[in-house]
């Protein structure tokens, strides 16, 4: 809450405004704080620096400390801010279900999952119909899309070469479609989502939007993309969205392929900040009945899918790209 407190302030962007470097009386200036609760905004940023989201430096002379931005702050600011998608999944509607965990355990499966057992409507007819979520939702994963995607055509380009035609499955908005076609301009890119959704893409983008459902199809091309989309669904829905989308792409001696950006529990460099993040995130996206899978997870609806050979690169610092041969 800390966090989120931050976020809501926009103390990164305040401290960025000073050069990456203020004292608390610089940040107030900055923050919509009232001024009798600056001795309060010392005690947030005290959390703050003790998590590693700013550091501080005190001077000897007993001077104002002086807190900077870290590695960590410098994702909330500037253009390729992840403060959106920060703000997505910090916001109370995700976050009050989890209130109820422990009596959504008391209930047998199949059941509600915690969001509609907390609200009463299932997430993705409030996400495609709250006049608050709808757009919070498509600006976190705009954000979510050009961090990622600037780092997966830098270091990963390989995965889209050899390819003419991709069509982005549930690509929201086309942020990641954009960036794959940006990099490589002579591949032709189209993004699959719901009527309601491709009724508010942008234009201009140079990407063809098509209204419909992965769960019933999946429209034709040498690589189908699916990027943060598996962890929503259950193993049954997944292997449905996996047959559709092999129905869609040609041979493997044709180039066809399905690109998948989603968590391998487990897979890369093996180090605390890395496991806490997959078992948390894990735990986040039971709010639906997602799910984050470890390699033999994924190996299992892969194959029961019908594909025949699969391929993780861990480089995506907490998710992977997975390479999916049919």
């Amino acid at each position: 809450m800390a966090f989120k407190a931050a976020l809501d302030l926009r103390i990164a962007d305040a401290i960025d405004h000073h050069g990456g470097a203020a004292t608390l009386p610089q940040i107030a200036t900055r923050v919509p704080v009232h001024t009798s609760k600056i001795p309060c905004l010392r005690r947030l940023m005290r959390v703050l620096t003790v998590a590693g989201i700013f550091s501080v430096t005190n001077h000897p002379d007993g001077g104002d400390p002086v807190y900077c931005l870290t590695p960590a702050s410098r994702l909330l600011v500037g253009s390729w801010s992840l403060a959106p998608m920060f703000a997505l999944c910090l916001n109370d509607t995700f976050v009050s279900p989890f209130l109820g965990l422990g009596a959504w355990f008391e209930h047998a499966i199949p059941g509600l999952d915690l969001f509609e057992m907390a609200h009463g409507r299932a997430v993705w007819d409030v996400i495609g119909h709250d006049a608050t979520i709808n757009p919070l939702f498509n600006q976190g994963m705009v954000a979510d899309s050009r961090f990622l995607m600037d780092i997966a055509v830098k270091e990963c380009g390989g995965v889209f070469h050899g390819i003419t035609s991709l069509v982005d499955v549930a690509g929201g908005l086309g942020a990641a479609a954009q960036a794959v076609s940006k990099a490589f301009p002579h591949v032709e890119c189209s993004v699959l989502d719901l009527a309601h959704v491709v009724a508010d893409a942008p234009a201009g983008t140079g990407v063809k939007y098509v209204a419909g459902d992965m769960f019933e199809s999946v429209p034709p091309a040498n690589a189908v993309f699916l990027k943060w989309v598996m962890h929503d669904w259950g193993d049954s829905e997944c292997i449905k969205i996996l047959k559709n989308c092999k129905k869609a792409i040609p041979s493997r001696d044709a180039g066809g392929k399905v690109i998948i950006i989603d968590a391998v529990v487990g897979a890369g460099l093996s180090n605390l900040k890395l496991r806490e993040t997959h078992v948390l995130y894990d735990l986040f996206i039971s709010v639906v009945n997602g799910i984050e899978r470890d390699e033999q997870e994924w190996r299992k609806i892969i194959f029961e899918a019908g594909f025949t050979e699969y391929k993780i690169i861990p480089v995506l610092g907490v998710r992977s790209i997975i390479e999916v041969y049919p």
